[in-house]
């Protein structure tokens, strides 16, 4: 099927390129370009700056500077009226950014158009709405009448977000929206692989009339600009959002200057289940929670538990519904499921396929590459398996769902818990009050019981274990933009 591109689109794909400095679009610092692919035909997208470390000094200089002048004068409700017409701009433009997202990513346009680019305008709105309400507080101190005590909240400073390649837009506002409603800058790092709605953003916020240097957008990778954003003395504070073994090397720099870290990391989420689970509502809740955005999602429900009575029934009603599942090109319409995002994620992806096969587990539907079409397709994939295959403790990160039949509900909680992470974890059943005990026993920072993915503004956003530190979305998000100051006035 031949797809002509929208002409907002074209035009975007002929000027993007510069980093984001300084309120300028510039080349970088050597000269050099990267290019970034279409995944669903492996052809170039576009040809984009590659940041390096000099590139990262530029931004956080920028930024410092930023901060200590028009920025850190701004007052909170010019901030919120700066986000609100940011949150503005974005649904303005929605039709192009979810365009570029479905591209870039590889993930079907329907699933940007209606999630990725409406929740990230929902974010930069919720925040905007926080900016005058995050309120320090008079202290009740024991000296009644001679002294004033009080808290206020200040910005950290300088804040590195590193975003990672399958949510690209949507990832980088839980970042910049709670940053710059408390008064932080940002230097955005956008993953090598999908670095354009990030650049087309930059372009939004310079539309919004944010001061020059508020935030700053270096596409580059990892081990030169990653690395130097959070290696920089200047930088207060890294959130990152990708693998656990990045986000431990993270954690390891991060120590030497004491940057304060959040990390949102992988995840192997447990999806159970229960005895009286409708067939109607799970066969497609559970498909749709392994393999949504191409199972390229840190909190899949790539583990199924399904109790041993029942198994041959889902088992059946899961094949069906999978095999229905049109992949395509992500601005067909028709299509449901779309490429993965690299031929090398594609390898690794096929590895644990292999892996599973070899290990013994069943393969009951897909597992291989979707030959018949060009970019980077893996078929959506079945196993039955068990806990002791590698399929079902280490994350894959594609259309891959592993079933795992249990006897018990106390059995099911134990096993669902026994891996490393503990991002989230979903549950379906029509006792409600089983299906709360079970939540309360799961260890996961997000649990939904008879829906999964479900994400809003307010809802924090994080995970247990070795899933990451701290919480994204929500007020609570905030805590991690800010520090605490004590003042103490002598009234005598």
């Amino acid at each position: 099927m031949v797809l002509n591109l929208p002409e907002k689109v074209q035009a975007f794909l002929q000027r993007v390129g510069p980093l984001y400095v300084g309120g300028r679009f510039q080349e970088a610092q050597d000269g050099e370009r990267f290019p970034v692919l279409n995944p669903a035909t492996r052809e170039v997208l576009a040809t984009v700056a590659r940041g390096k470390a000099a590139d990262i000094a530029l931004a956080v200089e920028a930024a410092e500077k930023a901060l200590q002048g028009p920025w850190g004068r701004t007052s909170p409700d010019e901030r919120s009226r700066l986000l609100f017409r940011l949150a503005e701009l974005i649904e303005e433009h929605a039709e192009t950014l979810a365009a570029l997202e479905a591209l870039n990513v590889g993930k079907p346009f329907i699933e940007a158009r209606t999630a990725d680019i409406p929740l990230a305008a929902q974010h930069f709105r919720y925040f905007a709405g926080w900016t005058t309400k995050w309120t320090g507080e008079v202290l009740p101190v024991s000296f009644p009448g001679q002294y004033l005590a009080y808290t206020r909240r200040e910005p950290l400073g300088v804040v590195g977000a590193i975003t990672p390649w399958n949510f690209p837009f949507l990832i980088a506002s839980w970042k910049l929206a709670p940053a710059l409603a408390t008064g932080n800058t940002v230097v955005l790092k956008p993953s090598e692989l999908t670095p354009l709605t990030a650049l087309y953003l930059a372009e939004l916020i310079e539309e919004a009339g944010f001061p020059k240097g508020v935030v700053n957008v270096v596409p580059g990778f990892g081990e030169e600009a990653g690395a130097a954003l959070v290696n920089h003395p200047k930088v207060a504070k890294i959130s990152f959002t990708g693998s656990v073994e990045v986000g431990k090397a993270i954690l390891k720099q991060a120590a030497d200057s004491l940057k304060r870290v959040t990390l949102e990391l992988g995840g192997k989420s447990p999806n159970i289940l229960l005895e009286d689970a409708d067939p109607k509502k799970v066969v497609r809740g559970a498909l749709f929670a392994a393999f949504f955005n191409q199972g390229e999602v840190c909190a899949a429900g790539s583990r199924l538990f399904v109790p041993k009575q029942r198994l041959d029934e889902f088992l059946e009603g899961l094949t069906q519904a999978a095999k229905t599942i049109r992949q395509g090109h992500p601005l067909d319409p028709a299509s449901q499921m779309g490429p993965l995002v690299s031929e090398e994620h594609r390898a690794r992806v096929l590895y644990y396929i292999h892996k599973g096969i070899e290990e013994g587990a069943k393969l009951l539907l897909g597992g291989e590459p979707n030959e018949t079409l060009p970019g980077f397709y893996v078929k959506p994939t079945l196993f039955l398996a068990e806990d002791r295959h590698t399929i079902a403790q280490e994350e894959i990160f594609g259309p891959v769902l592993t079933i795992l039949p249990y006897e018990t509900l106390e059995e099911a909680i134990q096993r669902a818990n026994a891996t490393r992470y503990g991002l989230a974890a979903g549950i379906w059943g029509e006792d409600l009050r089983r299906a709360i005990r079970v939540a309360h026993a799961l260890q996961a920072g997000t649990v939904w019981v008879n829906g999964y993915l479900l994400l809003d503004a307010t809802s924090p956003w994080g995970g247990y274990k070795e899933s990451g530190l701290g919480r994204e979305m929500g007020r609570y998000a905030l805590e991690h933009y800010t520090e605490t100051k004590s003042v103490w006035v002598n009234l005598a």
